[in-house]
């Protein structure tokens, strides 16, 4: 639950929703809408000026990237080689960064069974084409470095899974897997909240879709209520 939210990037406009454990929620609007800096500010990026967010009814100080993985978000960039991966390193390195903190021994070296164990499960439920957990992941398709960059954060068991452009540069047989990922994980109870410029997956894969503009929420609009007429008269601010 997000309530009076007011970021950096907009800080006159204050931002409210939720969304539900096992919900497709899309972030709509045009291009400088607001919408990678909100899911910033949701991740401790840039942190909120205001407002407050609420995981499972408990109220979070959402400060740092850190604090956020703490209390389950997950954070999916849009920018997935500079942002969400480090290019040059391999497959089972980058699957197991996000979780080196919580896997490390106690006496602070890293625990190779763990990270072996970890690659090997989501090479596995990510269906990642790749020769080998050794691959430098720079050489991997568009499809499948995302698929990393998604099992990155589901190896930490996420409560809620912010995506940022998660199908942009890819295929469209690696979109299909995505998009049947992301139900996968619904299912399985992650809250998703995803920002598209996509019509196609604003209107497919969206159980209800949050429209901004120019940092503000303009509207929210259900399953049943999505079109596109209905979204673009939201996204420009038109209220007729």
């Amino acid at each position: 639950e997000v309530t009076k939210l007011r970021t950096p990037a907009h800080p006159q406009h204050e931002l409210t929703f939720s969304v539900a454990s096992g919900e497709i929620v899309a972030v709509a609007g045009l291009v400088g809408a607001g919408r990678t800096e909100m899911l910033e500010t949701l991740f401790g990026v840039a942190p909120a000026l205001g407002g407050s967010i609420r995981v499972s009814g408990e109220d979070l100080k959402v400060d740092s990237p850190i604090s956020a993985i703490e209390a389950g978000i997950a954070l999916a960039p849009e920018d997935r080689k500079q942002q969400g991966l480090v290019i040059d390193m391999t497959v089972l390195e980058n699957l197991s960064l996000a979780t080196l903190r919580r896997d490390r021994k106690k006496v602070g070296f890293l625990d190779f069974g763990k990270e072996k164990r970890i690659s090997d499960e989501m090479i596995e439920a990510m269906r990642v084409k790749t020769p080998g957990e050794d691959q430098v992941i720079r050489y991997l398709s568009g499809g499948n470095q995302q698929k990393v960059v998604l099992g990155k954060w589901l190896a930490m068991k996420p409560k809620i899974l912010l995506l940022d452009e998660p199908t942009r540069g890819i295929d469209v047989g690696a979109k299909s897997e995505i998009y049947s990922l992301m139900e996968e994980l619904a299912e399985s109870g992650v809250a998703i909240l995803y920002v598209s410029s996509e019509m196609e997956e604003v209107l497919g894969m969206a159980d209800r879709a949050l429209v901004m503009h120019e940092g503000q929420m303009t509207g929210e609009l259900s399953r049943e209520e999505l079109s596109e007429e209905a979204v673009m008269r939201l996204a420009t601010g038109t209220s007729a």
